[in-house]
């Protein structure tokens, strides 16, 4: 589908702001997950009512993420996306004063708010930043959230390590990301969304827009299908690959941690390389390959369980659902016959409502049989993948 066409020089600056944008919002909440022990100890929490307390923010994302589109429609998702990484600094830094569970539950909700809003505004504007080149540069922005995700571990980790207060941290770090936000405002687009969409995304002919727009959500659902399928592939990493492999395969506790930097890292290297693999081959290609990866490498980490099988099967994983999240964002964001920004507020509160429910499904699942058995959700999610890639586009002409 033809795009706006590109100005006479790519907007560099524009690029690096955004950029910056899904870096820091890595970072921000990343940044918290090390230092969550001391704060279970601080509030005398059950390993339960932390749960609870940390299942707000997906809550709050769901509740949000549908509000996203309008409110780009009104202040531009430039605009939405600093001043929500703002406000995620301050909730952040909120974090560490909160002194009981309801209160670090009513923060942690209203984080997962602000942060789906920034998740949709971010990649709008990635997608405008995109349609003034001539190729692709959309998987790069998600590449660096693994970054950003990656230093914020790693920054809340020195932090504990070094025995800084919680409130210290947590607000010179806060105070510090904000002003790197509101300086790359400087550097953003100007103008409104819709400036920069394709004439017949923007506005379909008056006698199909019913047909178009009926179109438009079944390939939506299509492609928050794709995202769920990813964000399960993730999942997996985050919330089981360590539990499978110290509980079911014996391995020692830092081994077990490596899963998900298996994962984590492959993913990070495929987003930065991503976008040369999709002009040359075309997105559909790239994630029914993708999906081909998923299933294959995890069924046979399944099928002949060991631990360095898993390991690479969670690496191969991760290598194939590089690009997939990305992928529906974008194509989400090319459907006509939607105002802006609504189908990237659908796929993302497609894509969380996905993080909420599979948790508790490999949960169910592993205790009615196995964890392992579990795992096979991840099969299914590279054969859903190779079965749907069909709704992507192919090779650029």
């Amino acid at each position: 589908m033809p795009s706006a066409p590109p100005v006479s020089a790519p907007p560099r600056a524009a690029r690096a702001a955004v950029g910056t944008w899904f870096f820091v919002n890595a970072v921000l909440y990343a940044q918290v997950l090390p230092r969550l022990p001391e704060i279970k100890a601080d509030l005398d929490l059950s390993n339960a009512a932390l749960g609870t307390a940390l299942a707000a923010a997906p809550a709050g994302a769901l509740l949000a993420a549908l509000w996203s589109a309008p409110l780009i429609r009104r202040l531009g998702s430039g605009w939405v996306a600093v001043y929500g990484l703002v406000l995620l600094a301050a909730l952040m830094s909120a974090v560490a004063v909160a002194p009981s569970w309801a209160v670090l539950a009513g923060v942690l909700l209203v984080v997962g708010a602000v942060d789906a809003l920034v998740d949709v505004a971010q990649n709008a504007h990635g997608l405008r930043v995109e349609r003034r080149y001539d190729r692709s540069i959309f998987n790069a922005f998600h590449g660096l959230w693994s970054v950003g995700a990656v230093a914020g571990a790693l920054i809340g980790s020195a932090a504990a390590g070094l025995d800084v207060p919680l409130g210290w941290h947590l607000g010179g770090v806060g105070v510090f990301f904000a002003a790197v936000a509101l300086v790359s405002s400087r550097a953003m687009l100007p103008g409104a969304d819709e400036d920069d969409r394709a004439p017949e995304v923007r506005a379909p002919a008056a006698g199909g827009a019913l047909s178009t727009r009926s179109r438009s959500l079944l390939l939506l659902g299509a492609f928050g299908l794709l995202a769920a399928a990813g964000v399960f592939v993730e999942d997996a990493g985050a919330s089981w690959s360590a539990i499978y492999l110290r509980e079911d395969l014996g391995a020692g506790a830092a081994t077990a941690g490596l899963g998900l930097v298996a994962l984590q890292t492959t993913m990070t290297v495929g987003r930065l390389t991503g976008d040369r693999v999709v002009d040359r081959f075309g997105q559909r290609a790239v994630t029914r390959v993708g999906g081909v990866l998923v299933a294959l490498g995890m069924g046979a980490a399944l099928a002949f369980p060991s631990i360095p099988g898993t390991l690479a099967g969670f690496a191969v994983a991760g290598l194939g659902v590089a690009t997939l999240v990305p992928a529906a964002y974008a194509a989400a964001d090319r459907l006509p016959g939607l105002p802006p920004g609504a189908g990237l507020s659908m796929i993302n509160w497609l894509l969380r409502a996905g993080l909420l429910i599979s948790p508790p499904l490999v949960g169910v699942i592993a205790d009615a049989a196995s964890l392992r058995v579990g795992l096979l959700t991840v099969v299914a999610a590279g054969v859903v993948t190779v079965a749907v890639a069909g709704v992507l586009a192919g090779r650029r002409g």
